[in-house]
């Protein structure tokens, strides 16, 4: 059952519908806030769990989360014969009517010269403006080099939007597989470093959203860090694998002074390896 579904029965139950699902309304002294619906994926490349490319299935997963803002994790763009060498994130924004901004962690050359580059990465589909956008290193451990060392590269994508009149910070990552901690931890401190510019002293109220893969629990002390500026959405159940899950590795979290969580939830779904999250959210004006 779908987040906005499952929303509006309890509210019907509880005889609320037509209040609860508007914003606040303006009365002195009330908070004045935005409704934002946001998801985070990682499409395995358009293959799901059976492992068969097939971004008809993956379109119709997306469009049923009704989402504004979804994060997208291991996205191939021209990158091999796994995902037919076809743009995912640019033909999921064209299917679904929405913007995109692709952030890759390879960009390699392609196979056959004058042919577009080989790129893997994550990305941000919108239904609102995007007003700018920045590929952020971070630290990895390359998947493409036989004897990896942890160095910055890109791949932590940023977009801003403009949501009724309100700038957003959306962040989409996708952080180390790999059993060993310690790229996760140096990625996290990373993230916050980057996450904190965008709050420098002086500014007006800036509301972030990280969206992404973190491949850890909730409660692994590389990911304590992150709890300490943002509010993880708690969306009440495990995201991977799809079939059978038995972790949330995917996560939506807001900072806590500027958006709200007011619901959030696992999609049940094998059109990936992982499901997603879908969260409705509350900017602070």
């Amino acid at each position: 059952m779908s987040l906005r579904r499952r929303t509006v029965e309890v509210l019907i139950a509880a005889g609320l519908l037509g209040t609860a699902l508007a914003p606040p309304a303006s009365a002195a002294g009330q908070e004045h806030t935005v409704p934002l619906r946001v998801a985070t994926y990682n499409i395995h490349a358009g293959a799901g769990m059976d492992n068969v490319f097939d971004l008809d299935r993956q379109t119709a997963e997306l469009r049923s989360l009704d989402a504004d803002v979804i994060g997208l994790q291991e996205v191939d763009a021209h990158w091999g014969t796994r995902s037919e060498w076809r743009d995912l994130a640019g033909e999921l924004a064209e299917r679904l009517h929405m913007r995109v901004s692709f952030a890759p962690i390879y960009s390699l050359d392609p196979v056959t010269p004058g042919a577009p580059r080989r790129e893997f990465g994550v990305a941000v589909l919108s239904r609102h403006r995007i007003v700018s956008a920045e590929n952020h290193e971070i630290t990895r451990l390359s998947t493409q080099d036989p004897n990896p060392v942890p160095a910055t590269a890109p791949g932590f994508g940023e977009v801003v939007l403009r949501v009724q009149g309100l700038p957003v910070h959306v962040y989409v990552t996708h952080l180390d597989y790999r059993g060993d901690p310690s790229v996760r931890t140096a990625q996290v401190a990373d993230t916050r470093r980057i996450m904190a510019e965008d709050k420098a002293p002086g500014r007006q109220r800036v509301r972030q959203i990280l969206l992404g893969d973190f491949n850890a629990a909730p409660t692994a002390p590389e990911l304590a860090p992150l709890w300490n500026e943002l509010t993880d959405v708690e969306p009440g159940g495990p995201t991977y694998p799809a079939q059978d899950p038995v972790q949330r590795i995917d996560y939506v979290a807001v900072s806590k002074d500027s958006v709200r969580v007011r619901d959030a939830a696992v999609a049940e779904t094998l059109a990936s390896d992982h499901r997603p999250v879908v969260a409705d959210l509350l900017l602070r004006r």
